[in-house]
């Protein structure tokens, strides 16, 4: 039988996105680590590919930088197609043994569709993953998932 989890999926430099985002901008690491509640080195660890930044680190780092956490995996290359395929899926790490891949291609501002896959004992880390004001569809396909909502303890 087929499997239908995600292939390999297009490498993208995350941390050089960041810098060039942030110099683009003229901000400084100090700037956009204080507004992300980062220190300045874990900035530019991440930035230099020295450190690994948790799903809710990136987010207060994109939203630092006024982007979309799916701009942090998007090449500055020439606009994205309307059609994202398998295999250029931008990836990044989901917590604790997981996996997250981008869905939707970019220039979609309004909606991010990402699928994400947790190895067993695996989890979003040690921060809640939270979203802010945005609308989040959660569907488990195999196995169980233990989800928090509003201090409400989900089985899934």
């Amino acid at each position: 039988m087929p499997s239908s989890a995600p292939e390999a999926v297009a490498e993208v430099d995350v941390g050089e996105r960041l810098r060039s985002i942030r110099r683009l901008r003229r901000a400084t690491l100090r700037t956009i680590a204080e507004r992300a509640g980062v220190s300045e080195s874990f900035l530019s660890q991440v930035e230099r590919g020295k450190a690994s930044a948790s799903i809710g680190s990136l987010r207060r780092i994109a939203n630092a930088l006024g982007v979309a956490v799916a701009d942090l995996f998007e090449p500055s290359a020439p606009p994205a197609p309307r059609v994202l395929r398998r295999d250029e899926r931008p990836a990044l790490a989901f917590g604790v043994l997981g996996r997250k891949l981008l869905l939707t291609p970019r220039p979609l501002h309004q909606l991010e569709v990402f699928v994400g896959e947790l190895d067993v004992a695996g989890s979003t880390g040690p921060e809640a993953y939270a979203h802010g004001d945005s609308e989040e569809l959660f569907v488990v396909l195999a196995g169980n998932v233990q989800l928090e909502l509003g201090g409400d303890v989900y089985e899934l």
